[in-house]
């Protein structure tokens, strides 16, 4: 009976703990989507941390058309699904290859593919900066046309420092799956390209698409790469365009509000859809049967 009863209130205490944490983190949230529906004049007049006197969705209005924050939802579009596409092509190639056909490069190059997520971004964008300075893009007439301030350039930045996270999920994942399927396949005779896309493709798609979910919502709220790759204003995705709503003198608090709204509702409809898959996607390639 002692014993349930400190579990019980165990269970209580970490339920409260919890419950407060869940309001600390919401809080900041349900204050960005207040603010961004008073108006400016409201803020002046009251305070930032009053109460608003009326609300409207004149923000949002301004956001979207008047500084076209829809055109800079549809870039970061442009870069998330290509990049994520490639990523998990690429990354699922690798593992197929990884964890099927053993050699005694299997284990460093797997290593190498994880070592890669261990360097922070602030490390390499000086040399990835001056390097995309130098290499011009195939099948542009302007030779001096290079890889920096392109969406291409973005793509290939984003698929090369999560190719390494996702090969090792993959590779963790297809470890889970008996090779006994694989040796049936060869067996009767399936080559290399049919035994990756009949029979491996196949059994990735529950992983493929955990990924899925969690590259979508990484790429789209990238900012640290946007800012450094991309000058050009109008090519900018959502998340690095919402500077475009901060004056030189003066800032409306209220109308870059709005544009953060704007900007996570997407993210937020991609994780409710797909929930099951995200919530997968946390656990993937943690245990090898």
């Amino acid at each position: 009976m002692v014993t349930g009863k400190k579990s019980k209130t165990g269970a209580r205490i970490a339920i409260g703990v919890l419950a407060v944490f869940s309001v600390l983190w919401i809080l900041p949230i349900l204050f960005t989507i207040l603010q961004s529906l008073r108006p400016y004049q409201d803020v002046l007049k009251y305070g930032i941390m009053s109460f608003p006197s009326h609300l409207s969705f004149h923000n949002y209005y301004d956001a979207l058309v008047q500084s076209k924050m829809w055109l800079f939802f549809f870039n970061s579009v442009e870069v998330a699904v290509p990049a994520v596409f490639l990523t998990l092509l690429l990354s699922s190639m690798i593992a197929f290859v990884l964890s099927r056909y053993r050699s005694r490069f299997t284990v460093p190059l797997l290593m190498l593919f994880t070592a890669g997520n261990l360097l922070p971004p602030q490390l390499l964008f000086i040399p990835l900066f001056r390097l995309y300075l130098k290499i011009p893009v195939p099948g542009f007439i302007n030779n001096n046309h290079v890889l920096y301030d392109t969406q291409l350039g973005l793509i290939l930045v984003h698929v090369a420092i999560q190719i390494g996270f996702a090969t090792f999920m993959l590779t963790n994942y297809l470890r889970t799956i008996p090779k006994e399927i694989s040796e049936s396949a060869l067996v009767d005779g399936a080559n290399v390209w049919n035994h990756y896309y009949r029979i491996i493709l196949p059994l990735l798609r529950p992983a493929l698409a955990s990924l899925g979910v969690l590259l979508t919502t990484w790429i789209y709220n990238d900012f640290f790469w946007s800012i450094v790759l991309l000058k050009s204003g109008n090519k900018r995705p959502i998340t690095a365009a919402l500077s475009n709503l901060q004056g030189e003198f003066n800032t409306d608090y209220d109308l870059l509000a709005a544009g953060a709204v704007i900007a996570f509702v997407p993210t937020l409809l991609v994780f409710f859809a797909m929930r099951k898959h995200f919530v997968a996607g946390l656990t993937l390639g943690a245990t090898k049967g």
